[in-house]
């Protein structure tokens, strides 16, 4: 499946001169080898064409390429780390490519006020190294997080796998810093966790997948680092056993839960199959499993986990279960995780879904996604896995063995439509963490309530009334 190939806007000689005046010569790319890793992302689903790649450092350089974008009605795409899955970050009609990375300062750590601020193109571990650095933690964490940013993470709401006890990217950041349309430079930033001085601008820009401005600094939360981590994967027989564990580990447990991953046999087969130095923690074979983590200021996380297990043997919730018992184990419990979705790759086409249901309807969701999945593509193979605490479950669909790869993705809107279907019919959300981008763009109007849409339309008319920052993208 390729989406997103066109010829795009051409700029004249001396329109292109005045662009690489502001970044430089060498941080204005136009040549064909330079530009294409700018055009494309890992998966290989989205390919796009632009005739320019700028790479700012400065927020003052981003407001002048604003600026002279507004002044030539120049259609800009701004870019993170290029890790984004619904094709938010790519240049589908030629647009300009503001590539954030080069904006990479921490330009702060105030421990007392426990906060971080970052410019937009610090990648996400860089952050949490430099919080780790005071004595501090700051826990959004994802797959990708060696080489997705800072603005990226903001720009698109990520989520991740700490969401549960500390919230999405959204609720991590105090403040923002953000370049419009026009060139402006409208400072959020702030330290305050009190703020009641009007509406609440900040948010209108987390989760807007740049299509109302360019975000290129924040104010981010840190929190006290954990002493104590303790980590189990567990063995199951379903979904709704998973959910019991959950309520049983949070009555227990409370603000220790920091993890609770629900993973399918399928996946953890694929991770073990194609990842290296992946191998089960558990002696047989379960039909579904839970990466489980408390996280503690004090030494509790240990008993805590212990007496969780404990009772859900006895409750007969739990099959087997494996407790980390030094970092090295941890990693590996974590690893088998984060390796799901590159597994899947040697296994053929891969059908995506990032969606949210209330947490007691996951088993439901899985369930209903199955039989409807299998009846429209018979030997589908479905690819369940996900936050179970917080509803956000990657319900990924692998071709069937034997089957054109070709033929499979070609079935794409297919599939969605059908998975679509139920999340709406159970209340959910066709997009929990990574975004509208393209992807998504011609389900949002049929899940998002009209009235919300016509509000994001004006918000939109009025931030960038010549539709040039990233234009196609969510609405």
């Amino acid at each position: 499946m390729s989406i997103g190939r066109s010829e795009g806007q051409q700029l004249p000689p001396e329109l292109l001169a005045k662009f690489k005046t502001i970044v430089g010569d060498k941080h204005a790319l136009i040549d064909h080898g330079d530009v294409a890793p700018y055009l494309s992302e890992e998966r290989g689903l989205f390919h796009g064409r632009s005739p320019l790649v700028l790479r700012p450092a400065s927020t003052a350089e981003v407001s002048a390429i604003c600026r002279l974008a507004t002044e030539h009605k120049v259609a800009l795409v701004p870019q993170g780390g290029n890790t984004g899955l619904v094709g938010g970050q790519t240049p589908h009609h030629g647009e300009v490519v503001v590539s954030l990375r080069r904006l990479n300062k921490v330009r702060e750590v105030d421990t007392a006020s426990n906060t971080m601020t970052c410019e937009a193109g610090v990648v996400l571990q860089i952050a949490q190294q430099h919080a780790a650095g005071v004595d501090r933690l700051f826990p959004l964490s994802l797959g990708a997080e060696g080489s997705c940013t800072i603005g990226g993470n903001l720009s698109t709401n990520a989520g991740g796998t700490t969401a549960l006890a500390y919230g999405v990217a959204r609720d991590l950041a105090l403040g923002l810093e953000v370049v419009l349309a026009d060139g402006r430079v409208l400072n959020l930033l702030s330290k305050l966790k009190k703020d009641n001085t009007g509406y609440d601008l900040r948010n209108i820009f987390i989760g807007s997948e740049g299509t109302l401005g360019i975000i290129t600094a924040a104010t981010l939360r840190l929190f006290a680092e954990p002493r104590e981590i303790e980590t189990a994967f567990v063995g199951l027989t379903s979904p709704a056993q998973a959910l019991k564990l959950l309520a049983l580990s949070r009555s227990e447990a409370a603000g220790l839960l920091t993890g609770f991953e629900l993973l399918s046999q399928i996946a953890v087969e694929f991770t073990i199959r194609h990842a290296i130095g992946v191998r089960d923690p558990l002696a047989g074979k379960h039909p579904w499993y839970v990466l489980m983590e408390l996280s503690s200021p004090r030494d509790e996380a240990q008993t805590s986990l212990e007496a969780i297990l404990t009772q859900a043997f006895e409750d007969k919730i739990v099959d087997d279960a494996a407790i980390a018992a030094n970092l090295s184990q941890r990693l590996a419990f974590w690893k088998l995780r984060d390796e799901i979705s590159a597994a899947q790759k040697p296994e053929g086409g891969s059908i995506k879904h990032d969606i949210s249901v209330p947490v007691a309807a996951v088993p439901e969701f899985i369930a209903r996604a199955d039989i409807a999945v299998g009846k429209l593509i018979p030997g589908a193979r479905p690819v369940p896995f996900g936050h179970l605490g917080d509803g956000n479950i990657h319900y990924n669909v692998s071709q069937p063995i034997g089957v054109s790869r070709a033929d499979f993705l070609a079935r794409w809107r297919d599939v969605n439509e059908l998975v679509f279907e139920i999340v709406r019919d159970l209340s959910g959300s066709i997009s929990a963490e990574h975004g509208i981008g393209v992807l998504k763009r011609r389900e949002l109007p049929l899940v998002k309530d009209k009235i919300a849409i016509e509000v994001m339309r004006q918000i939109k008319a009025t931030l960038d009334p010549l539709g040039i920052m990233n234009p196609g993208k969510v609405l």
